[in-house]
């Protein structure tokens, strides 16, 4: 499942309520960040137990400092409400699968 974060106050209520997250730091103006869209797509596609989260860091900024956010597009994998692996730049498709399997 691909979300867009729309509230603040939702981020943790989505994190407790699924035993696996993915959230995606990334701003709109990035271009890395838009090449790894389509890759999420897919991703969630065959990772039907995932959520991911994509989170606007121009709209979010205080989510993104809470996370230590410094570059963009930045992955914070958590597992059962904690984080269990930071990803930073772009990942391919096949890359990303196996980083989150690890």
């Amino acid at each position: 499942m691909l979300l867009h974060l729309e509230k603040q106050n939702d981020l943790d209520l989505l994190i407790k309520e699924n035993k696996e997250v993915l959230i995606d730091f990334y701003a709109k103006w990035c271009g890395p960040c838009r090449m790894l869209t389509p890759v999420l797509e897919e991703v969630s596609d065959e990772l039907p137990n995932l959520t991911i989260i994509k989170i606007d860091v121009d709209e979010f900024n205080e989510l993104a400092a809470k996370y230590g956010v410094t570059a963009i597009p930045t992955m914070i994998q958590f597992k059962e409400g904690k984080i269990a692996n930071i990803f930073r730049g772009y990942l391919s498709k096949e890359d990303l699968i196996i980083e989150l399997n690890k």
